[in-house]
């Protein structure tokens, strides 16, 4: 293996899950997935979505979508879109999460069923569906990253219903690790600080979040949208290929400070 390459995405084809605008995670790891080199297939939710989103995609030729993981077939058809427009997938980015407002912001044990299944079905098994569909096609292995939170391993104040769900996301990483490893495909969770994006938006006091963050993280900040795509871009490179099963953290260090 060359040692320069293997930090690359040269001649990888990915696709990149949750774009909303300038400011998401999705945007920021398919920028720096094109920049490494990679042809990169993207979705945004919706029609809505796209007038935010298009600016950014277009200049850069990547290749973007709407899909909406709720709608019947969006994903089945985003993937069939995906695989006939780069003939294979290397690694797939999963950057997508919500909860009804109703049921974020109230207790956990306030929630309703219906809120909680539904804020599961898109956080959490989202993932393990897209999976199901792309795995097929990373014949020579690769990579599948998702995004999950501290709020996964400890009750953050206001993060309700996120908790649980993201816990059992972060599970679901191990397993999907165990069961498409011997296909060479390593799965992981990136678990990033809190930044201003639209999904953080409606989390009751974010702003107090953020700022509790930046006392208690070691290097006195919060973390950039460059460094969370840096991080879960290296996981679909060559360089990570000894990985998986992982949640990872980027975080500026908060997660090891009580």
């Amino acid at each position: 293996m060359n040692t320069m390459s293997a930090f690359d995405l040269l001649g990888k084809k990915g696709l990149v899950l949750g774009l909303a605008n300038a400011h998401s995670i999705a945007w920021g790891c398919a920028r720096q997935a094109q920049a490494m080199g990679a042809e990169v297939v993207a979705s945004c939710l919706n029609d809505k979505a796209r007038q935010f989103v298009e600016p950014l995609t277009q200049p850069l030729g990547i290749d973007l979508h709407t899909c909406n993981i709720e709608a019947p077939d969006d994903l089945e058809k985003l993937v069939a879109h995906a695989v006939a427009k780069l003939g294979r997938l290397d690694f797939v980015i999963h950057s997508i999460a919500w909860a009804p407002l109703a049921d974020l912001h109230g207790r956990v044990i306030d929630s309703s069923s219906v809120g909680f299944a539904r804020a599961m079905e898109v956080s959490c098994h989202s993932f393990a569906t897209l999976a199901k569909l792309c795995a097929p096609h990373m014949t020579h292995g690769g990579s599948m990253v998702t995004m999950s939170y501290l709020g996964a391993d400890e009750a953050v104040p206001h993060y309700g219903l996120m908790g649980p769900v993201k816990a059992a996301l972060e599970s679901l990483v191990r397993y999907m690790a165990v069961e498409l490893g011997p296909q060479g495909v390593r799965v992981y969770a990136v678990s990033p600080g809190p930044i201003p994006t639209r999904a953080a938006s409606g989390i009751e006091g974010f702003d107090a979040l953020m700022q509790s963050n930046i006392a208690k993280a070691p290097l006195g900040r919060l973390v950039t949208l460059q460094e969370i795509a840096n991080l879960s871009t290296f996981l679909c490179t060559d360089a990570a290929s000894g990985m998986t099963g992982q949640t990872i953290y980027v975080d500026a260090g908060s997660h090891a400070v009580n």
